[in-house]
């Protein structure tokens, strides 16, 4: 399936990880700036399944607010709302940078993620 690379960044940004891990480059980094970063395709896609693992726990609510694509980059913006039985569990502000090859895979991923205070 041929993706444009502001789908391939929305589908990261809404935890739809396994739709795209074909676009990710061998060398792929995400960095979730204050938090971790994940080097290669492999320890990438690791993460993604633990993150996505813990999506189907709970029941997810994903906000895209902004998407600005230039060249090889796309930035995306909004919030992710977790609850569980209908109570709240977490709410997190995220922005994500995305750098994409002239191969158009996904190289690189610097997220910002703020999570509200209880």
């Amino acid at each position: 399936m041929s993706l444009t690379l502001q789908q391939i960044a929305e589908f990261f940004s809404g935890g739809q990880f396994a739709k795209i891990y074909q676009h990710f480059s061998d060398n792929i980094i995400w960095n979730v700036v204050g938090e971790n970063s994940f080097v290669g395709k492999k320890a990438v896609v690791d993460n993604c399944e633990q993150v996505a693992a813990y999506f189907q726990a709970v029941t997810t609510n994903f906000k895209i607010d902004n998407v600005i694509v230039d060249n090889n980059r796309v930035a995306i913006d909004g919030t992710a709302e977790f609850s569980r039985d209908g109570k709240r569990v977490s709410y997190v502000w995220a922005c994500d940078v995305y750098e994409f090859n002239d191969r158009k895979e996904l190289e690189k991923i610097t997220s910002y993620c703020i999570q509200e205070k209880k």
